[in-house]
C-alpha cells in the first residue's frame, strides 16, 4: 500500500456498508436508480462543487441516511466509524416515527444548530435532491408538490448559509434551475 492510502480505507468500508444497507431500496424517481447512487453522489457533490476534503464529513455523507432509511442505529455506526461520525450521521437524520410535516418542520427549526460539519452534508444532499426534482422527479409527485419541496429546501438551506461558498453556489444554481422548469410546467 502506498503512502496516504490508508486514510482512504474507512471511507471504502463506508461506501460498501451503505451499499449493503441500502441494497434492496430504490429511489422514488421514476427510473428508480439504486438507492446507494445518492449518498455517493452527495459525497461527489462535497468534494467536486464544495472543495471538502474532512474524510470524516465524507464518510458521514456517505451514510446520512442509514439510521433513517434502514435498520442500522447510532450505536453501530460509532462502534464501527467512530463517535465522531455517529454523530455527524446522528445531526442529520430525522426522526422518521413523527409525521412527515414535523420532520419538515424540525429540519427547518434545527438548521441554525447543526455543526458546521453536519451543515456541510445537508447541503450537499440538498443540491442531490433539488436536481433529482428535476432530473428524476419522485413518481406520482405534482408539479405543485415538488414546487413546494423546493420551497421547504430554501428555508431549510437558510439555516445552513455561511458554511461553504461552493455548496451555497451550486444549492443557488440548482433551485433556480428546477424553478425555471417548474414554472414552464403546466
Amino acid at each position: 500500500m502506498k503512502r496516504g492510502e490508508e486514510g482512504l480505507l474507512p471511507l471504502f468500508d463506508a461506501l460498501a456498508f451503505s451499499a449493503d444497507r441500502h441494497r434492496l431500496q430504490r429511489r422514488k424517481g421514476a427510473a428508480a436508480s439504486p438507492y446507494i447512487n445518492h449518498p455517493i453522489e452527495v459525497a461527489r457533490v462535497l468534494v467536486h462543487e464544495g472543495g471538502v476534503r474532512d474524510l470524516g464529513v465524507l464518510i458521514a455523507a456517505v451514510l446520512h441516511d442509514t439510521i433513517e432509511d434502514t435498520a442500522t442505529t447510532g450505536e453501530e455506526i460509532a462502534e464501527r466509524f467512530g463517535p465522531d461520525i455517529a454523530r455527524l450521521v446522528l445531526e442529520v437524520t430525522d426522526d422518521k416515527s413523527t409525521p412527515a410535516a414535523e420532520r419538515k418542520r424540525r429540519q427547518v427549526e434545527h438548521a441554525t444548530a447543526l455543526s458546521p460539519r453536519a451543515r456541510l452534508v445537508r447541503l450537499a444532499d440538498k443540491i442531490c435532491n433539488v436536481r433529482d426534482m428535476v432530473a428524476d422527479p419522485p413518481h406520482g409527485w405534482s408539479v405543485e408538490r415538488r414546487r413546494d419541496y423546493l420551497d421547504w429546501t430554501e428555508r431549510v438551506i437558510a439555516g445552513c448559509r455561511g458554511s461553504n461558498a461552493g455548496l451555497e453556489s451550486a444549492y443557488d444554481q440548482a433551485l433556480l434551475a428546477a424553478r425555471q422548469v417548474l414554472t414552464a410546467a403546466p
